[in-house]
């Protein structure tokens, strides 16, 4: 089910899909959801401060997180969103340097403002006598996520240039993107440090299975033709496997990524055509629908806040004398609804507070854009730290230079000139005296939580 959303100015409504906003509020819950059950710091006889991955040393994990392990399919629905994005902005007359500032002001600019408070909140903790070590391994926890937004960043600048070559040879770039990923882990053994390529080309090489779905690929293979595609894919990973080529824990394979994520990613998007038509109907229920709107509208700051919110609470609770029941206990599985709840309540003000800051801030109409150097000299300032950060671990020092390069990066990009539809093929009749063309037609799918 489809519904339009709101035409600005008099823009063609554009149709957004809610299976895409249902799957990535799926996919956020899922994170959320897991990080609480896998956070467990554990303070020793000796005093010292230790952190334990509780979910990931189950038994029964490695199987779960294969089919659970959804980060491929963020990429998919980003890559779907992304380039309908990038396809209504250029149809408007609008640049890549454009759609890189709107890009990185959706991600920057609620980045900028959790770094500014964990470094103020744990330089505090500092001068107020908590041990530093609880706080290194508070900042450690919390820094968890910054590989995402380096994967995620450089995958959606790169959407631009990855359209282009996907307009003239899709199956030719998909197949250039997955020969880069291959070649990478034959070549991580002998140089490691090679493997965080893949940050780049293993999540571009999902983002464009995106890009196939937004042009209706998936949507032409018949119902067998998808199961036939999910099973292939399957297979594959389980050899791969079951050589011993990766692991057989897809956590393992997320950071540096490889291959099998690749292969996940292609079996989700099946997935996701094969059962559109249920979430469809699942979407469209009212209330539903609503909780997805709020949420997506947010969900980067849900992503960004909620791990150290997490870890901020889990290390204040050593500080008392609140029970806390031995990691992987029967005591310990029971308390972490009341953990996912504490972590929620803790999440609302700081929605409240800070959840703004991902509406993209845009000028009037006759602002002029950003130049290119700014923007591009935005990116590197940020990706700076958060490529030293996903490397090497956040500590306090990199949390004060981290924030300090994000808010930076806000001021060299600036606000986003408002487009009016027309404006583009105004210019052009002005110029040679040819007819304005319309805006792009609204494509199959396209999600509210993008800008």
């Amino acid at each position: 089910m489809k519904e339009p959303g709101p035409a600005p100015h008099g823009e063609q409504a554009v149709q957004r899909d809610l299976v895409i906003d249902l799957v990535r509020f799926v996919c956020l819950a899922l994170v959320v959801v897991g990080h609480c059950m896998m956070v467990s710091p554990v303070l020793q006889g000796d005093g010292t401060v230790t952190s334990e991955n509780t979910l990931g040393e189950q038994p029964w994990f490695v199987p779960v997180i294969w089919i659970f392990m959804v980060m491929p399919l963020f990429f998919v629905t980003g890559g779907t969103t992304g380039l309908q994005s990038w396809q209504r902005l250029k149809a408007r007359g609008g640049t890549g340097i454009e759609f890189a500032q709107a890009r990185l002001l959706r991600l920057v600019r609620p980045a900028a403002a959790l770094l500014a408070v964990m470094f103020l909140g744990f330089s505090a903790a500092l001068l107020l006598g908590v041990d530093p070590q609880v706080v290194q391994l508070m900042a450690t926890g919390a820094g968890m996520p910054l590989w995402f937004l380096a994967a995620y960043l450089a995958a959606q600048l790169n959407i631009p240039l990855l359209a282009r070559f996907h307009e003239r040879a899709p199956w030719l770039t998909m197949t250039v993107l997955a020969a880069l990923v291959v070649a990478v882990d034959c070549f991580r053994g002998a140089l490691p440090m090679l493997a965080y390529a893949n940050l780049v080309f293993l999540w571009c090489a999902v983002q464009q299975l995106g890009f196939l779905m937004a042009d209706g690929y998936f949507a032409r293979l018949t119902r067998s033709g998808l199961v036939g595609l999910m099973l292939a894919a399957n297979l594959v990973l389980g050899l791969v496997t079951g050589l011993g080529l990766y692991s057989g824990n897809m956590l393992v394979n997320l950071n540096p990524p490889n291959l099998c994520l690749l292969l996940l990613g292609v079996s989700q998007a099946a997935a996701l055509q094969l059962f559109r038509p249920g979430l469809g109907w699942v979407s469209g229920v009212r209330w539903i629908r609503a909780v997805v709107m709020v949420a997506g509208s947010r969900s980067m700051t849900v992503y960004l806040w909620h791990l150290p919110l997490l870890a901020a609470m889990s290390g204040l609770l050593l500080l008392t004398d609140f029970p806390k029941p031995a990691a992987g206990t029967a005591e310990w599985w029971w308390a972490r609804p009341l953990v996912l709840l504490g972590v929620v309540a803790l999440l609302l003000p700081v929605l409240a507070a800070f959840g703004h800051l991902e509406e993209r801030p845009t000028a009037s109409v006759h602002t002029r854009g950003r130049p290119a150097a700014a923007v591009v000299t935005a990116a590197v300032v940020v990706f700076i730290p958060v490529a030293d950060a996903a490397l090497n671990g956040l500590t306090l020092g990199l949390l004060g230079g981290g924030a300090a390069c994000f808010v930076l990066a806000v001021l060299l990009l600036g606000r986003m000139p408002e487009r009016v539809p027309g404006d583009v093929g105004a210019e052009r009749a002005a110029h040679d005296g040819s007819q304005s063309d319309g805006p792009l037609p609204a494509g199959p799918s396209s999600a509210n939580v993008e800008p």
